[in-house]
């Protein structure tokens, strides 16, 4: 998860600013050394007293303004396609926020809720925080098969992009990191928590904030030169950098996110029901699907793209020259009858490493299934489903047992 939010102090450069001390302030001194170098998880500690420790080690000053340039050239160095910084105000998305909320619109997401107003204010989550530093860096594979291609060929599986390569978490969270120690390296030690959908932090709202793009129809965070395919980490930080200038929105009268959702998840501009939603359905929602919205789902086993693609913005959106995100194990073209047969070994070994694996093996099987009940009936596809029918989880013979019905055929006496 996030890095612990004050890094350790060196006992060496401690140690010989104590002895400068008066022997009557020695112990006071000490005791903050000792809770600087413990830290406490979940926020900075004592950060004045820290900071001043910093200052007596030696630590030399910083220039604000040529600390947040070098950051974002450091962070184009490791391979962010943007840097921006905001400071923490989220006033304004607060009470939208809790509208979303009060209309249920976070279906079985209670960690949506639970943390209170922690992920609209920063400072609360991370106490100390005063800046946010948010990083953007594009995921769309190179040299992928075209998404609509393979949303409209039936028998093959769609895989949202940003999924097709290596768990962005993991990638995100270590290239923050590095960024922090550069950071640490020039102006001392400093308090900061990094961050990759990995807590309630409303990541868009703060990117929209440092300038990296705009909130767009869909919720999601477009940029005019990058479209919206690419992934937000975020730095909590107590340094007092200069701010961004927040984006501007250019969506204009456009609906066209609206119009292609599949399920109508987009029920007003700005506005998603997550409850039907097919990325939600697909990879939050733990058990049945709604039989509602499987016909709707078609091919789509993991997550869901129809918004983005059809997004006049993407045109602009670029291809990542992150290696990590290039294609893996043939996701982008495969068909949904050759996953369906992977063993539940096939699963952890061939999806090591990736997004999907957080789903386990059972959600996986659950979402193919709707998909073969969507795909057009032939002899290959029923009989991948019968092979299924005695499933020993209830969640996988029940959306199979769907499929079958779908495609009318009854379900052998001795399976039911």
């Amino acid at each position: 998860m996030a890095q612990p939010a004050q890094q350790s102090a060196h006992q060496g450069g401690l140690a010989g600013a104590e002895v400068a001390l008066q022997p009557d302030a020695q112990a006071a001194f000490h005791n903050m050394r000792q809770a600087c170098a413990q830290g406490e998880r979940g926020g900075f500690v004592r950060q004045r007293e820290c900071y001043m420790i910093g200052v007596m080690q030696g630590h030399h000053s910083y220039d604000p303004d040529q600390l947040a340039a070098d950051i974002k050239a450091w962070g184009k160095a490791l391979g962010f396609n943007h840097i921006g910084i905001s400071d923490t105000d989220l006033s304004a998305a607060e009470p939208e926020y809790q509208a979303w909320l009060d209309q249920g619109f976070h279906g079985a997401m209670d960690y949506m809720a639970k943390h209170g107003s922690k992920r609209t204010r920063p400072e609360q989550l991370v106490p100390g925080t005063v800046r946010v530093i948010t990083a953007r860096i594009d995921y769309q594979p190179p040299e992928a098969r075209d998404a609509w291609e393979v949303i409209h060929d039936p028998e093959s599986a769609y895989i949202s992009r940003y999924a097709l390569g290596r768990d962005y978490h993991k990638v995100l969270r270590a290239r923050l990191q590095k960024l922090c120690d550069q950071i640490a390296t020039h102006a001392g030690e400093f308090g900061y928590r990094v961050f990759t959908d990995s807590a309630p932090v409303m990541e868009v709202q703060l990117a929209e904030k440092s300038g990296l793009g705009w909130r767009g129809k869909h919720t999601l965070l477009l940029s005019r030169d990058a479209g919206s395919w690419f992934f937000l980490g975020e730095i909590y930080t107590d340094l007092p950098l200069p701010v961004d200038k927040p984006a501007d929105s250019h969506c204009g009268t456009c609906q066209a996110c609206l119009d292609i959702c599949p399920t109508q998840a987009i029920v007003a501009p700005y506005t998603v029901d997550a409850r039907r939603c097919i990325s939600y359905l697909t990879i939050e929602l733990k058990g049945s699907i709604p039989e509602d919205f499987r016909p709707l789902m078609g091919n789509r086993i993991y997550g869901c793209d129809d918004c983005q693609l059809a997004c006049p913005w993407n045109r602009f959106a670029k291809i990542t020259g992150e290696a990590d995100f290039h294609v893996r194990q043939g996701l982008d073209d495969v068909t949904l009858v050759a996953l369906f047969a992977w063993e539940e070994r096939d699963f952890q070994e061939n999806l090591a490493g990736s997004a999907i694996y957080r789903i386990g093996y059972e959600q996986w099987l659950r979402n193919l299934a709707v998909a073969l009940g969507n795909a057009p009936s032939s002899p290959e596809i029923l009989s991948a489903l019968n092979q299924r029918a005695d499933h020993p989880s209830p969640i996988v013979r029940e959306h199979v047992a769907w499929a079958l019905s779908v495609h009318r055929q009854p379900i052998p006496q001795q399976r039911r």
